[in-house]
């Protein structure tokens, strides 16, 4: 994709992801992402009632006299986006691939979190990671990593969630809200999305089309598998081979729904067909109600 081709897809994306922004997530944004922690604001004098857990005992220790330590809640979220940019990514079988929904949802929020003045850092990454943004405000940044996402080349390896998820614990040590964005048909992470969940809140978005679920009768066709190049021909005129499909894929989604569970993920399920603002009010839905 050339240079024009970018920027008139960064236009567009953002005036659709400033639209969605505007339409679904006012009022929510803050209410459902609590990734905020407490920070440390200042130390004072030890006072009769307070709570000695809080006594700063290094300078206690220097002064001779008992000073506690004071905290306020953090007035800002750091959102990072991980996003799979392994080829799986180029199938669609309507007008957008999951690649191009996952750009567009990522941007979304993006310009959510530009709109609550929160920093805002990427990480693209395959079979390993291809880019780290760190997290950063402002508009210039936000516009940067969706051309970012705009310009990276699929990858034609398999996906390591593991190996994303070991790599944000070691670079992000501040506690964020972390969106996990792929298709996910790789072998089970649980215990990197686990720990990972431990340190942030972290949202598995989860990207699908509705060919992967269940196949038409359409006769023989020829699948291809975009990180190893495999390819398979299928009768799908006959029953079995379409139930057979069917049912290894509804066998996919069960393992990775316990997956999440264990890990204690959010799941935040968007399809290539649907629009994806019915999913967000749904998840918004639910984390509203765990809150309350």
């Amino acid at each position: 994709m050339n240079v024009v081709d970018i920027v008139k897809k960064v236009r567009r994306i953002q005036i659709v992801a400033n639209r969605t922004v505007n339409d679904l997530m006012a009022g929510q944004y803050k209410s459902v992402f609590r990734g905020r922690g407490m920070e440390f604001d200042e130390v004072r004098e030890y006072q009769p009632g307070d709570d000695i857990r809080t006594i700063d005992w290094n300078v206690t220790a220097r002064t001779g006299t008992p000073y506690i330590k004071r905290f306020c809640e953090e007035r800002e979220l750091t959102v990072l986006l991980l996003v799979d940019v392994s080829a799986s990514g180029v199938f669609g079988s309507g007008d957008r691939s999951k690649m191009d929904l996952m750009i567009e949802v990522a941007a979304m929020l993006m310009f959510s979190a530009l709109k609550n003045n929160d920093k805002v850092g990427l990480i693209t990454f395959g079979d390993d990671i291809v880019d780290f943004f760190p997290p950063r405000k402002g508009k210039a940044n936000v516009l940067k990593l969706v051309r970012q996402l705009i310009a990276v080349e699929p990858a034609s390896r398999a996906t390591d969630l593991t190996a994303a998820l070991d790599y944000l614990n070691r670079v992000q040590k501040r506690r964020s809200v972390v969106f996990l964005t792929s298709d996910f048909l790789v072998p089970s992470a649980r215990h990197s999305l686990s720990v990972a969940n431990k340190r942030h809140d972290l949202i598995a978005v989860t990207v699908t089309d509705p060919r992967e679920q269940t196949l038409p009768d359409v006769g023989f066709i020829t699948l291809k598998d975009a990180e190893t190049g495999e390819t398979v021909e299928l009768d799908t005129r006959n029953r079995a081979v379409r139930e057979r499909f069917q049912a290894q894929a509804a066998a996919r989604n069960v393992a990775l729904l316990e997956t999440l569970k264990k890990a204690g993920v959010d799941r935040l399920a968007i399809q290539t067909n649907e629009d994806y603002q019915k999913s967000f009010r749904r998840f918004f839905h639910m984390r509203e109600r765990r809150f309350r």
